[in-house]
This record gives structure tokens, C-alpha cells and sequence, in this order.
């Protein structure tokens, strides 16, 4: 009997768009010999829909069309079933799904929104829980973690919009001892949006007002000089982690935008990155190193694609950010590795059901039920009495 992937996609997020190019990928090079694949899609109005048309590239060309057509389901848990139960006119079950496969990219389903809700109905679904995937979302909360555990991070400020309103010269002085040039990026976006390269100071206000069009809050890095940006994928959980190839990130601009991962020809690099990188065996080693130190010390499992600044010149080496749903899963990095994308699928797959086995023996609640013995405030002797 074949397990039931419900692949789920989608969301009220600026990378809405790319989540459904490697959710489409993804459900293509699923295993179908072992696997159903059912499509989850979320609207940008947070409305969930399923339909077999959502496999196909095509039908998102008109997807308000196709909306009218398909049925809007929630997805409930019903016994030991987990359903996708029809929302409007009869309700009726669309179809049930085994196990969730999320495949969102950005703030409100990749920053441990739609983990949380997994988590709560208890249905098992690849990659990191609620606490690893709103950690990795955030570049803040990453950044302060991980210098914690004196993993090597770059020179940072970070505010929320109510206090550059506030105290905006302050603030401005803090960057300005930074020093220029810097990158200006919203706190919790991914996929190079909403992120620029700062020369100096005259153009910092208009930069940081763009970046609070897309968070509240804002942070601002320093450039590494002699800059070489590579990338490391991390498959696994904290008991076994296996790190993809390097790649190079390519780009003639100052860090890779959006552009160059999704809109420029790709034909002989994959989505801007060179495989593998041309670097020092002692530095690769290095980067293995943080890759797999990062991805315990961040909670992380599933699938992780670490970026990484070097300066050419020192050989230091920092850890950028991770993206917890890589776009395209980060199959790319694994293939030189002889690990397929479709065994990459089948792997992630096959961890989450014995994690989901194994958290089953642990103790989750108690069977004694203490409200059966409380009477309120009425039990209490109050100490104004």
C-alpha cells in the first residue's frame, strides 16, 4: 500500500511563487512506485485547496480560474485518520494523507507557522519543528544563537521599525560604525528579497525604508571584505548528519539576488552556484565543520542549505544564514554525491517516519486527569480573607 505525501505548498508570503515552482518539482520526482502524492496548495488569502491539477506548472498560469473549480479543504484529524475535508457547500472528504511534506519558502509558513499547526493535529511531516524552522526564519534570533556557541558570525545591527523611528540618529551612528559599505535585509524574508547593498551613507535611509516595506524588523551586516559566498546542504537530524558537495555562489553582482537564483539562465549552473567549489581541502573541511556544528545548535533536521562569507585573503570563515525549506530542496548539492533527487525525497521521508515513531515513545501527557479533584478559587483560602 502506498504512503500518502500530502505535499503542501503555497502561503501568504513574498516567495509564494517560488514555493510552488519546487513544490511541482518536488511532487514530480517523488517515488510513485511508493508514494501518492496529494497537492496542498495555499492561497496568498490563506485558503487551503487540493486537486491533482495542482501537479502541473501550467494550471498556475490561471490559478484564480482553476480555484473555482477545485475544492477548498482544511486539513482535521478524525480518529486516526488525517483528513482533507471540503470547507464549503457539503462538506465531504476530498482525501486523507499519511504524512505532510511542507515545501514553503517565507514569513507565515516557513518560519514555523505551519509546523506548529502540523505539530498540534499530530501528524507526522518532513523537515524541522516549530522551534528549528522559526529560528532559521529569523536572521537575528540565528545570528545571537549561534555566536553563542562561539560559531563565527558577522558584524550586525538590528531594530525594529518603531525604534528607527524613534531614535533614528542613534541608530544611524551605529551603522555608520559598522562601516561602509553594508547590506541592509528584513529580518525574516528569504530568497534575496527586499535586500540591498549599501555604498555609504547617503543612500541608508532610502534602503532601510525599503526593507521595512517587507518587516518591521530590519538588520544590517557588515561586508567582508575579499568576499567568496559558498553554500553547504545538511541532510539528517542531530543523531545523523550528512553534508551535501560546496557550491559557489556566482553572480556579478554583490550577493546573489533574487534574479540570479530564479530568473536568470540556469542552464550551465545550478540556480546560481558552481559545483563543486574551487576551495582549499582545509578550508572545505572547515566549512563541513560549521555546517554540521550550525545545524544541531539551531535545532535543525531535514534538509538545511547553509550559507557561508569567507574573506579570500584571512581565510575566515562566517556563517551567513540557513534556509531551513531550500528552494528545489537543495537537490542539486547531493546529485554529485550519487543521492538522486528522488532519493533525497525518499530519505527525508523515511527519517520523519521513524522520528515520528520514536517521538511516540516518549511521554507526552499524563493519563491522571487533575480537574476531576479541583473546585476553583472555592478550594483556596484567599489571603485578603
Amino acid at each position: 500500500m502506498k504512503i500518502k505525501v500530502g505535499v503542501i505548498f503555497g502561503g501568504n508570503s513574498v516567495e509564494h511563487e517560488i514555493s510552488i515552482i519546487s513544490a511541482v518539482q518536488a511532487m514530480e520526482y517523488l517515488d510513485k512506485e511508493k508514494y501518492e502524492v496529494v497537492p496542498i496548495y495555499i492561497d496568498k488569502n490563506k485558503d487551503w485547496y487540493s486537486n491533482n491539477e495542482l501537479k502541473k506548472m501550467e494550471t498556475y498560469k490561471d490559478i484564480e480560474k482553476l480555484k473555482k473549480e477545485i475544492p477548498k479543504v482544511s486539513l482535521i484529524k478524525k480518529d486516526k485518520e488525517f483528513i482533507l475535508m471540503k470547507t464549503n457547500g457539503l462538506k465531504k472528504i476530498v482525501n486523507t494523507i499519511d504524512i505532510a511534506f511542507p515545501i514553503v519558502h517565507g514569513k507565515g509558513v516557513e518560519d514555523g507557522s505551519l509546523a506548529g499547526y502540523l505539530e498540534t493535529i499530530g501528524i507526522p511531516y518532513v523537515g524541522t519543528d516549530m522551534l528549528g524552522a522559526a529560528i532559521g526564519q529569523d536572521k537575528v534570533i540565528q545570528k545571537q544563537i549561534l555566536a553563542s556557541e562561539n560559531i563565527p558570525v558577522v558584524n550586525y545591527v538590528w531594530f525594529y521599525e518603531n525604534d528607527y523611528l524613534n531614535k533614528k540618529e542613534e541608530i544611524l551612528n551605529k551603522i555608520k560604525d559598522l562601516g561602509y559599505p553594508v547590506i541592509v535585509k528584513p529580518a525574516r524574508l528569504g530568497s534575496s528579497i527586499g535586500i540591498n547593498y549599501v555604498k555609504n551613507e547617503d543612500k541608508i535611509v532610502e534602503y532601510l525604508e525599503e526593507a521595512f516595506k517587507f518587516d518591521e524588523k530590519v538588520i544590517v551586516e557588515e561586508v567582508i571584505p575579499n568576499l567568496l559566498e559558498v553554500d553547504c546542504a545538511v541532510l539528517g537530524d542531530y543523531n545523523n548528519m550528512k553534508t551535501s558537495l560546496i557550491g559557489e555562489m556566482l553572480t556579478n553582482n554583490e550577493f546573489l539576488t533574487f534574479e540570479d537564483k530564479y530568473l536568470n539562465d540556469t542552464s550551465k549552473i545550478h540556480n546560481g552556484f558552481k559545483i563543486p567549489a574551487n576551495i582549499e581541502e582545509d578550508l572545505a573541511k572547515n566549512i563541513y565543520d560549521l555546517a554540521k556544528k550550525s545545524f544541531k545548535t539551531l535545532n535543525l533536521k531535514g534538509v538545511t542549505r547553509f550559507d557561508f562569507l569567507i574573506n579570500k585573503e584571512t581565510k575566515e570563515i562566517y556563517v551567513n544564514e540557513p534556509n531551513t525549506i531550500p528552494g528545489c530542496l537543495a537537490f542539486f548539492f547531493f546529485t554529485k554525491l550519487n543521492i538522486s533527487y528522488k532519493q533525497l525525497l525518499d530519505n527525508l521521508i523515511n527519517m520523519t517516519i521513524k522520528n515520528y515513531k520514536n517521538s511516540k515513545e516518549k511521554i507526552s501527557s499524563f493519563e491522571s486527569n487533575v480537574l476531576s479533584t479541583f473546585n476553583g478559587c472555592k478550594s483556596r483560602k484567599l489571603s485578603e480573607d
